[in-house]
């Protein structure tokens, strides 16, 4: 069944390059991003997993616990990350772990398969799927890519920026926003709370005359 924006991730056990973890126990106190592939040696997930360990300071520096999911065994896991780490000029330790599902169980628990499309024996393919989990272990963000789409993870990073501002302050961030942009003053602050807690906060005016698109700088 697929989780929706509020669930509380499922807390699983499940082998991984880094050993058996609990989900939940790995995220800790900390936000936490699961991402899913379709296949090992796979050539869009090469792609992505490369751009995500080299982004993976970028995830640190907010509070970001990262893991992988793919369809296949640890050992399978361990020798694609060597063709990763090839293909993308990277060099070290990985810096994220990837769980093992070569029965698909938990890609079925989490509603990331995609059944247009298919692998050699006909079994569905697991989908890009990104869930973007809160410290109190609730989905925040939820996106879901085909298989034959690489995922943006500049804008992954762009939306866990919005999620963590807007989590604490009463701001919406508009279109194409980006951090240290100006944000919007939510619909359900009063007049007098929006001049308190954004004194330099304007109004745009526009035909209908109601006063509702209120612009502020980043709290």
């Amino acid at each position: 069944m697929p989780l929706n924006l509020g669930d509380e991730m499922p807390n699983f056990p499940c082998d991984t390059t880094a050993g058996q973890i609990r989900l939940h126990d790995y995220f800790g106190d900390s936000w936490g991003i699961l991402f899913s592939h379709p296949a090992d040696y796979t050539p869009v997930c090469t792609t992505e997993l490369g751009v995500a360990a080299k982004l993976a300071p970028e995830f640190a520096k907010r509070g970001v616990k990262m893991i992988a999911i793919s369809c296949d065994p640890v050992d399978s896991h361990n020798g694609w990350i060597k063709d990763i780490q090839a293909y993308s000029g990277i060099h070290g330790n990985w810096p994220y772990p990837i769980i093992s599902d070569p029965n698909r169980d938990l890609a079925v628990k989490l509603g990331m398969l995609d059944d247009l499309e298919k692998d050699k024996a006909g079994l569905p393919l697991t989908a890009r799927a990104v869930y973007v989990v809160g410290p109190d272990k609730k989905i925040k963000l939820s996106i879901l890519y085909p298989a034959t789409t690489g995922r943006n993870f500049n804008e992954i990073l762009r939306v866990i920026d919005s999620l963590q501002l807007t989590v604490n302050k009463k701001v919406a961030t508009p279109v194409n926003w980006e951090q240290g942009g100006e944000c919007m003053v939510l619909p359900t602050v009063s007049k007098d709370d929006a001049k308190r807690l954004f004194p330099n906060h304007k109004t745009k005016e526009v035909p209908s005359g109601k006063g509702y698109i209120r612009i502020t700088p980043q709290p």
